[in-house]
């Protein structure tokens, strides 16, 4: 359960779940869903994910529903992290636009050549931002989503690249 926000305004709460399978070993998906450089790269609008100590980061993001637009810091922390089946990541984050806090675990079931990743959590933006309405915020959240699933499957095909180390 995502605590009660400290902000003012108007606050929304939404839960999200999804599945999604790519054609790659549980152990490699694992190690890209936890490694803050492939993450920088596969999360949309983020600009910086920098490791504070061991599983908790410092992100910069641009993000925006509709016509609210805006700049986000905060915290990520993976925790309860049983490699290569399951973790939980925390997020908490603040901007011009509002807040946003979520909680989300993530459970990575083998299947012949591939994996699926069933994820489901709980977000709760609020300030400016949560203002667009519900349907806009859960249509953003699955686009995001989408796009986050997308570029991970890249990475994961693509050969490493050691100059981006």
């Amino acid at each position: 359960m995502i605590p009660p926000a400290d902000a003012g305004g108007t606050d929304y709460s939404m839960k999200i779940t999804g599945t999604q399978e790519i054609n790659a070993p549980r152990e490699r998906i694992y190690a890209a869903l936890t490694d803050p450089l492939i993450l920088q790269r596969c999360i949309p609008g983020c600009e910086s994910l920098e490791e504070t100590i061991p599983h908790n980061y410092i992100a910069t993001m641009k993000a925006g529903i509709g016509p609210v637009k805006g700049i986000f810091k905060g915290s990520v922390h993976l925790e309860d992290m049983q490699p290569p089946e399951h973790y939980r990541m925390i997020v908490d984050g603040k901007g011009g636009p509002g807040f946003v806090k979520g909680v989300g675990n993530f459970k990575l079931e083998e299947k012949v050549g591939a994996t699926v990743v069933n994820y489901e959590g709980e977000l709760q933006v609020g300030g400016v931002i949560a203002s667009v309405g519900q349907r806009m915020i859960e249509a953003a959240a699955k686009m995001l989503a989408a796009q986050f699933f997308k570029g991970l499957e890249a990475e994961i095909k693509s050969p490493p690249d050691p100059l981006q180390r």
